[in-house]
C-alpha cells in the first residue's frame, strides 16, 4: 500500500488513522534522522505501538544526534544503528523514509509507505554550532510532524 499524494499532514493524519501497531522509520545510515524519529516516537507512541529504525548501510549514531534529544529530554544514548536484517519485517505496518538527497532504503514487506524527505544534518558543514542548528532543525522537524502522527498536536 501507498500513501496517498496530499501535503505531509494529510498522509501523517491518514497513518494516524491507520493505527499501526510497528512503525520502522529508514535511512541509509541509521545514524541521525531515523534515530532521533526512533527516540521522539517512543516518547510520544502510546505504549503498544512498537516503534524501531534501520539503515540499507548502518554506520553509527551521530553524537550530535544523542545531544540535540538530550536537550529535550529524550535519551539515545543506549542507541545504535541497525540494519534492516535485525528488525521482525513482518510485523512492520507502516515505514516512514527518511532520505532526502540520497536513495532510501526499500521496504519489500507489504505496508503504508509514508516518506519525509529531511536533509541529512550529518552532511552539513561548518563550525560545531551550524553543525548543531542542523541537527536541531531535523529535531524540530521530527517533533512537530510525529505529533501530528501521535495525536499530540494542536489542530488550527
Amino acid at each position: 500500500m501507498s500513501a496517498p499524494s496530499g501535503d505531509w499532514r494529510t498522509r501523517t493524519a491518514d497513518l494516524r488513522a491507520m493505527h499501526p501497531r510497528h512503525i520502522l522509520f529508514l535511512c541509509v545510515a541509521n545514524s541521525a534522522r531515523s534515530q532521533m524519529a526512533e527516540g521522539i516516537a517512543r516518547s510520544l507512541a502510546p505504549p503498544e505501538v512498537k516503534i524501531s529504525s534501520a539503515g540499507s548501510s548502518p554506520a553509527s549514531v551521530r553524537p550530535q544526534a544523542i545531544q540535540v534529544l538530550k536537550e529535550i529530554g529524550i535519551d539515545i544514548s543506549g542507541h545504535r544503528s541497525k540494519g534492516l536484517e535485525s528488525i521482525d519485517a513482518g510485523s512492520v505496518d507502516a515505514v516512514i523514509t527518511l532520505c532526502s538527497e540520497e536513495a532510501c532504503p526499500a521496504f519489500l514487506r507489504k505496508a503504508h509507505r509514508l516518506h519525509w524527505g529531511l536533509p541529512d544534518p550529518g552532511a552539513v558543514i561548518g563550525t560545531e554550532e551550524t553543525r548543531l542548528n542542523a541537527f536541531r532543525a531535523a529535531r524540530d522537524d521530527l517533533l512537530r510532524r510525529l505529533k501530528v502522527l501521535f495525536g499530540h498536536a494542536k489542530e488550527k
